[in-house]
């Protein structure tokens, strides 16, 4: 220590011995409470015991499915050889659009998915959204902001939903994405993914997921080829109204065909209308054949675009449940109860000493 500079403060040395020497001094001093730790640790297995017994279980439904892109098949490869150097190649060609890549499970995570879920029916009497506010105790909260107290109740399909009604499937929507539903890719080379949704109703659960995917499947599809249909349906409109008119011209020049027989040869005027109904027949013969092949074109461009994704496992029931077991919740109750009456404790021993 330098004596020319009292104020300069000596800095002890770290000490291994020392260190383990005061919290045994601090395990001794708490352990001179064993009425009271005893007490507390029986009040803690208890209360963990009560916890298993208290808690409500949830039941889990899990789906897996492939999803089958045609257009993918080009750089399949090479992407599976780059996933297994930590690389992503999805989106440097192949698939591509709503299907490509990580799209898939961010498309069916959309708040507008699930929402279409809730609203599709759990029986007779009830949705999904109805079932779910029950089961998770929703619906008497939500019955103070109703007009009368009433439970607010959604129709089947519903889109013409009140403020209050979108506000409530809101928070359902909310509640489901924070850890009841989820989806995850298997493997990085693969396209399988897998599907899971955690409730407290068994029949909710699997309704929920099973309903899910349908909602996402159709969803995909339609987008995927929402241009190709769209030009599908323009050249069948086209070919009904052109062969139509083909058939009434068929039909016309028959019957004048037929009433050029009866007609004095002289009339030149009949012969000239025969002809400009034959050439207008032809020239819509060939616009018809045309319109047929582009149709026929286009309709197997949209087959071979359409992606196929397949249910590869469904969840059936009984469906996987989950406690809170016994053999957990009571040593977590043993535990936490010690360590917090050791806190207790030390922080009452420091306040008297301060």
């Amino acid at each position: 220590m330098n004596q020319d500079n009292p104020s300069y403060l000596y800095e002890p040395e770290f000490s291994v011995k020392k260190l383990i020497a005061d919290k045994l001094v601090y395990i001794k001093y708490i352990l001179s409470f064993k009425k009271s730790l005893c007490l507390v640790l029986l009040i803690g297995c208890l209360m963990g015991a009560f916890a298993a017994w208290r808690k409500r279980p949830t039941y889990t439904a899990r789906l897996t499915f492939v999803i089958d892109d045609s257009k993918s098949g080009t750089s399949s490869g090479l992407s599976a050889l780059a996933g297994q150097f930590g690389f992503n190649l999805d989106g440097l060609g192949g698939a591509s659009g709503v299907l490509a890549g990580d799209n898939v499970q961010e498309l069916i995570k959309s708040q507008k998915l699930i929402k279409a879920t809730l609203l599709t029916a759990y029986d007779s009497s009830q949705t999904l959204a109805d079932r779910y506010a029950d089961v998770n105790k929703l619906s008497k909260p939500w019955s103070e902001y109703s007009p009368g107290g009433k439970i607010i109740r959604f129709p089947l399909n519903g889109k013409n939903n009140t403020r209050l009604q979108d506000s409530l499937l809101h928070e359902m929507t909310i509640l489901i994405l924070s850890g009841e539903f989820g989806i995850a890719k298997t493997d990085k080379k693969l396209s399988f993914f897998d599907v899971s949704a955690t409730m407290k109703d068994e029949k909710l659960a699997l309704l929920f997921c099973n309903r899910m995917i349908k909602q996402a499947t159709d969803f995909f599809i339609y987008t995927k080829t929402k241009r190709i249909r769209s030009n599908v349906e323009r050249l069948q409109h086209r070919a009904d109204s052109i062969g139509a008119i083909l058939n009434r011209k068929t039909y016309s020049l028959s019957s004048a065909n037929q009433t050029l027989l009866d007609l004095n040869p002289a009339y030149t005027t009949a012969n000239a209308n025969i002809e400009v109904k034959e050439r207008d027949k032809i020239v819509l013969t060939t616009i018809f054949s045309e319109t047929v092949k582009n149709l026929e074109a286009s309709k197997a461009m949209l087959a071979q675009e359409t992606p196929t994704v397949q249910i590869v496992d469904e969840p059936e029931l009984p469906l996987t449940k989950n406690r809170l077991k016994y053999s957990i919740a009571i040593p977590a109750g043993f535990v936490i109860s010690g360590l917090l009456f050791s806190f207790y404790l030390l922080i009452f021993k420091r306040r008297n000493q301060n």
